[in-house]
């Protein structure tokens, strides 16, 4: 049985917890609940460390954060099979996250180091001459970062690594679908020079993740999820430092100027990737394409071409692009959402076929905008086109939408670009591109439905941390 890790420390429980393949059912790993026993001595180990913890010097924390790195980089194949065991993510996004979490970790390790605050000069008015402030930033407290089940290794990763960089202690909770990944990471931990209680990886069930979140000595949440649920935390510890991180509703805007051949087969040929990459399941995925009328059929016909040229099947194959989505559920919900859009009216270009956990790549045109597939996350393998008559109508289209979290502009033009910056309400803006680009180290995080707080490592350590100010009086300056 594959332990997990309490204050660092490897443990298992009384039930178990079996994690099966999506693609073919089979079982890839068996571990177990944390009983509320070894809950409550995670977290009890986090309180008690975190004097200590703050305290740490920056090479103790860059050097733990360093050792993070170099053995994912050195265990990548190992890793990236676990990953699209437990995911079912194709083998080749599961490598890409497995790089990602690498780079993470590295960063981290960089900012710990130049982690230093900020000096203010007060002597600009005469009450305040020969006073200077020291500006430096502290852990709130011990975190709780909950994970989701489609990054299993990298959305971890954004939670750990910028709370060891400041030296706050962590309790994750990773996705009950995908524990593995963060139970590897916990054993990697383990092997640091870290306080012991720093760092916990904990299988609980959802159904008791609210004792967790509702636990005084874990005044900061890092949640990574769903809307509905980083709803209920908010409003259950309205009086904690919440971070959340609540997916999208990504659309791509082509615009008018976007004309050649050469642009709309970049476009198309990205669009297909990143809508169906991790099966749809990112929650900047493209899931709305609004392109300018002059361009609109030929871009069309260009996806359509390329959705079908994905490969689809066994995600351990080197060649698939598409996987299955995290469960038969989950394919099944999305069935159901694309006949609501037909039924509405919309047509099928290509795709609208469930076989067990798989949805084949669909492309849809003509669905109204208060359908499902186009209002909310839809989190599969599905896309939505429809032409727009200019691209400031565009712009409205794209904001036409409970969430905000990146978009993607195609324009050669700076002044749309930069008209675009100003005019979506979104967290991030994608010029040439779709707007599934991320960099880890940037901020990341949206606005309206899709959270609150910004991940990327040197945003979510100012989340962590609290300013606090030392003033200096009769310096000579």
């Amino acid at each position: 049985m594959i332990p997990f890790w309490v204050a660092g420390k490897a443990r298992t429980g009384a039930d178990e917890l079996v994690v099966t393949h999506p693609y073919d059912g089979r079982v890839v790993g068996t571990t177990s609940w944390a009983t509320p026993e070894q809950v409550e001595t995670a977290v009890a180990a986090a309180a008690e460390v975190a004097e200590e913890a703050a305290a740490l010097p920056a090479y103790v924390r860059a050097a733990a954060l360093d050792h993070v790195s170099a053995t994912l980089a050195e265990r990548a194949d190992e890793v990236a099979r676990l990953i699209t065991a437990e995911n079912g993510k194709p083998l080749k996004w599961a490598r890409a996250e497995v790089g990602r979490a690498v780079s993470t970790f590295r960063w981290a390790a960089e900012e710990a180091r130049r982690f230093s605050g900020e000096l203010q000069r007060l002597d600009t008015d005469p009450a305040a001459a020969g006073r200077l402030a020291l500006v430096k930033r502290v852990p709130r407290g011990p975190v709780l970062g909950i994970s989701p089940f489609n990054f299993p290794l990298n959305l971890v990763a954004h939670k750990v690594a910028p709370a060891l960089a400041v030296g706050a202690p962590i309790v994750v909770k990773p996705a009950p679908a995908t524990p593995l990944s963060a139970l590897l990471l916990g054993e990697i931990l383990a092997g640091t020079q870290l306080p012991a209680g720093m760092v916990s990886v904990l299988p609980v069930p959802n159904e008791r993740a609210g004792d967790l979140v509702a636990d005084p000595r874990l005044p900061v949440v890092s949640f990574t999820g769903s809307g509905p649920v980083g709803a209920r935390i908010r409003a259950a510890v309205p009086h904690k430092h919440v971070t959340l991180e609540l997916g999208g509703n990504a659309a791509a805007l082509v615009c008018a100027d976007w004309a050649t051949d050469e642009d709309l087969d970049w476009a198309a040929t990205r669009i297909a990737t990143f809508s169906n990459y991790q099966a749809g399941q990112s929650c900047i995925a493209v899931q709305r394409v609004i392109a300018h009328r002059d361009v609109f059929d030929r871009l069309r016909e260009r996806v359509i071409a390329r959705v079908e040229a994905l490969r689809t099947g066994d995600p351990a194959d080197e060649a698939t692009d598409v996987g299955p989505l995290v469960s038969e559920d989950a394919a099944k919900r999305v069935e159901a959402w694309v006949s609501e859009a037909l039924a509405a009216g919309g047509t099928v270009h290509t795709g609208g076929v469930r076989d067990g956990a798989s949805y084949a790549p669909t492309v849809l045109t003509g669905v109204p905008a208060d359908a499902r597939v186009c209002a909310e996350e839809v989190f599969g393998p599905v896309l939505v086109m429809a032409p727009v008559e200019s691209d400031r109508a565009g712009f409205a289209a794209v904001n036409d939408s409970a969430y905000g979290l990146q978009a993607g502009v195609f324009t050669h033009s700076l002044q749309t670009a930069f008209a675009a910056h100003r005019a979506l309400r979104v967290g991030g803006v994608i010029i040439g591109d779709v707007p599934s680009y991320r960099a880890d180290q940037m901020p990341y995080g949206g606005t309206k439905g899709s959270g609150e707080g910004r991940e990327g490592l040197r945003s979510a350590m100012d989340d962590y941390t609290e300013p606090r100010v030392m003033v200096l009086t009769n310096i000579d300056i």
